[in-house]
């Protein structure tokens, strides 16, 4: 399956296709040139040699696993080691992971030499399903989540189902949770998929490739309706107001797709939240958490989604499943929402 992303300055291809790593026929990046291959320490070093055989001067980059790694200390490594070596803006780089090796190497491209062509090859469930289209980049500052970054669309992206099956359940679940995410605003049949996916291990794998493509297929409509977050695509942060905060407090002891389940709930309606709560939990996703109201306040008021000179929020609450409504909320209103809910 190959989908076509169209940006203000052209469009781009998704390639989703089971045993596309290997295959040269899906992986359609230019071989020739420097190519900084940026992943983390949790990716099979299998998965990185397979990367990099594609291309005639590979450059690789191991860095440790986990969102500390998405830090201006990194982001200067990556700078420093594509100036040592010389990369012009004929050479590209290519992310090998997840959502935070995607986030820091497209950022890294960004910048140097004003951009290099940036391709996109995640390997965990959510950043296939997620953040590896729509030409977000960005790393955390301050202890902010993703508060410098840039919108700057990959040239590619390849993405293989087979990569999931080296997972632990944990990072699996994690990533199914942005799907959920995604079902609940705005697709019900990718629900029911999810629904019907979490009774055992082997029907998700059967109904993996579908269940990317639909989650995929949403964030599509969405980026190339508003790509730069304008409007529409606000409806992508559902969860991650108060999920967000609570990736922060815990710094790292939450997956971001665990903060996003838990930042769901306050804003599900009544209607919807008991069904919203039992698919997370076939999932093994967090559907109560302890946090400090101070902190979760004084992150939400750093969030970048703050609008205006007061404490108002701007957020996406679901009314049923497949439909949603943009709300304002204040910052107190959000965390008393937060604490009669989780």
């Amino acid at each position: 399956m190959i989908l076509r992303v169209k940006t203000k300055t052209g469009e781009y291809e998704v390639t989703v296709r089971r045993g596309a790593l290997c295959a040269n026929d899906a992986f359609k990046i230019p071989r020739g040139g420097k190519t900084l291959i940026v992943t983390d320490d949790g990716v099979p070093e299998s998965y990185v040699k397979t990367v990099s055989a594609h291309f005639d001067l590979p450059v690789p980059v191991v860095l440790p696993q986990g969102e500390r790694s998405k830090n201006t200390d990194n982001y200067l490594l990556l700078l420093r080691t594509m100036t040592e070596r010389g990369f012009t803006r004929h050479d590209r780089a290519v992310a090998v992971g997840g959502g935070v090796v995607g986030d820091l190497c497209g950022f890294a491209a960004a910048t140097y030499m004003r951009g290099i062509a940036f391709y996109n090859v995640p390997t965990t469930f959510l950043s296939q399903v997620d953040s590896s289209i729509g030409g977000k980049t960005a790393i955390d500052f301050c202890g902010v989540k993703n508060i410098v970054g840039a919108f700057y669309p990959p040239a590619a992206v390849i993405i293989d189902p087979d990569v999931l099956k080296t997972l632990s359940a944990r990072q699996l679940h994690a990533g199914v949770a942005e799907s959920i995410k995604m079902s609940v605003t705005s697709d019900k049949e990718l629900f029911s998929l999810l629904e019907e996916s979490a009774l055992s291990p082997e029907i998700f794998d059967k109904n993996a490739e579908e269940i990317i493509v639909k989650s995929l297929r949403v964030k599509q409509a969405v980026v190339e309706s508003d790509p730069e977050e304008k409007g529409l695509r606000k409806v992508l942060n559902f969860g991650h107001t108060a999920g967000h905060a609570i990736e922060s407090e815990y710094d790292g002891k939450l997956l971001h797709g665990e903060c996003v389940a838990l930042g769901m709930l306050p804003f599900a309606s009544p209607k919807i939240r008991s069904r919203l709560s039992a698919l997370l939990s076939r999932y093994n996703l967090p559907v109560r958490v302890s946090f400090s109201p101070e902190k979760m306040a004084a992150l939400i008021s750093h969030d970048k989604k703050a609008e205006g000179s007061d404490d108002t929020i701007f957020t996406v609450y679901a009314e049923d499943i497949g439909k949603f409504s943009f709300r304002k909320a204040s910052v107190s209103e959000i965390v008393r929402a937060c604490k009669e809910v989780l």
